[in-house]
């Protein structure tokens, strides 16, 4: 029945499963690494097949898959969790029982602690706090240095505040290689499930090894001391029971710390790179932001913002939602089809892929308005509906988005009061895998004003 459901989709649905086990991987990577322009990607089938629902059949990344790339049905997506469960494209690489795969109450109960303490506004003022000496330290080695690469040191940065957020580590050589492992699991993510050596998704398993053995002995430290405390986000993990009063395992502890370190880390690393990229090419926005953050310094009298302060920074926050919408982290995401599914008048069948095209929404000129412009003056009003998913969306919605956007302006508030710079390479090449950025890792000067 799921074969013929398969053929059935086929015959209706526009698209091409492309050639036998690569299926259309290379048109894929044709438009992602040959001519940079992924968009064109999911343009040229809506010029094929036209426009439809916005779904279009293909076959990436080892398996069938429905491509999605309109509102509505990424919303439809989204919102049918029994239907369509969160699938990377490889589960090893985060964990089985990390807080992106587990599934019903285990979610729920996970969810719930995770955005009681990254998420919710007490934990968002402590949280403030903490994160702002690392990054103003950062800012005056830059300016020592000079010159820089933003994408380098914006991932330091990171790594120690999400390193002291989520597990009490210190900026030093663990965190130096906790780094490292950490951006070689990330060149696995979108890429082909191939696990054989030389290969970047065996590179990834094994870097995910490196950082489940690092944070076992993290786990084993925090076991053996004297006086239960719960300083960090590991800790309250390792005390959080079920409804039986039952704590989490061992291997369900390390799989949402490797998660969420990973997922923290990216976002954050990649908005601050692409805020620095911006306002470079963009000294109006720049001009504005700091006008803003220097009328809020000066009534700070040398102490550090406040998450309360950054709620009534208008401007800041409509750079911070333009800069996320521009960076475009997560090109798309996958969900696994656990049964079939029809949406108006299509059938999507029982063990295929949804690739939900979350770019797509955001540079569409259907959407917003010249949609590769960095406006924040777009963010007067709101969003058409639908038309910002930067987070995804339903009950699987990031669970971490508001401490990206708390992270992400506090650090534009440091910068633009502080420091000045410039693009060595304005006209630099993009590379869109596994994340966008430009080849140069955005290299800039970079002093004190």
């Amino acid at each position: 029945m799921e074969i013929s459901l398969g053929v059935w989709v086929a015959l209706v649905v526009g698209g091409h499963l492309g050639c036998p086990f690569l299926g259309e991987m290379l048109t894929f990577l044709w438009y992602f690494k040959i001519l940079r322009r992924p968009d064109e990607f999911i343009n040229a089938k809506r010029a094929k097949y036209g426009d439809g629902v916005g779904m279009y059949r293909t076959h990436l990344f080892g398996t069938p898959s429905i491509i999605t790339c309109l509102p509505a049905v990424n919303k439809f997506i989204f919102q049918s969790e029994e239907a369509f469960s969160l699938n990377w494209p490889n589960v090893d690489l985060v964990g089985s029982s990390s807080l992106v795969a587990v599934q019903g109450s285990s979610h729920a109960r996970l969810r719930s602690y995770v955005i009681n303490v990254i998420s919710k506004p007490n934990a968002l003022r402590r949280i403030a706090g903490l994160v702002q000496p690392r990054m103003v330290a950062a800012f005056e080695s830059w300016a020592l240095k000079g010159r820089i690469k933003a994408y380098d040191e914006s991932k330091k940065v990171t790594v120690e505040n999400i390193g002291k957020l989520f597990v009490s580590l210190e900026p030093g050589p663990l965190l130096d290689t906790i780094d490292k492992f950490i951006e070689g699991v990330v060149k696995g993510f979108r890429a082909h499930p191939f696990n054989v050596p030389g290969s970047a998704y065996h590179s990834a398993l094994q870097c995910r090894r490196q950082l489940e053995a690092i944070f076992r002995v993290e786990l084993e430290k925090k076991r053996n001391r004297k006086e239960a405390v719960k300083t960090d986000l590991m800790d309250g993990l390792m005390q959080i029971k079920d409804d039986e009063g039952d704590k989490l395992s061992d291997k369900e502890v390390i799989d949402n710390i490797v998660s969420l370190v990973i997922g923290g880390y990216t976002s954050t690393a990649l908005s601050t790179m692409w805020a620095i990229y911006y306002l470079a090419k963009y000294p109006n926005v720049l001009q504005k932001l700091r006008e803003e953050n220097m009328i809020i310094s000066q009534n700070k009298n040398g102490d550090f913002i406040t998450s309360d302060d950054i709620s009534k920074m208008k401007y800041t926050n409509k750079v911070v939602e333009e800069t996320i919408r521009l960076a475009n982290i997560a090109a798309f995401v996958f969900r696994s089809v656990t049964k079939e599914v029809e949406y108006k008048g299509y059938i999507i069948p029982k063990n295929w892929t949804i690739l939900v095209w979350i770019r797509y929404i955001h540079t569409n000129s259907e959407n917003f308005d010249d949609p590769m412009c960095f406006n924040p003056d777009r963010w007067n009003n709101p969003a058409k509906p639908g038309t910002y998913q930067v987070f995804g969306g339903g009950p699987r919605i990031c669970a971490g988005n508001m401490l990206v956007r708390l992270q992400l302006a506090i650090f534009l508030h440091h910068l633009s009061v502080g420091y000045k710079w410039k693009l060595l390479n304005p006209d630099a090449d993009m590379m869109y895998l596994p994340h966008p950025r430009p080849v140069d890792n955005v290299e800039i000067t970079f002093s004190k004003i």
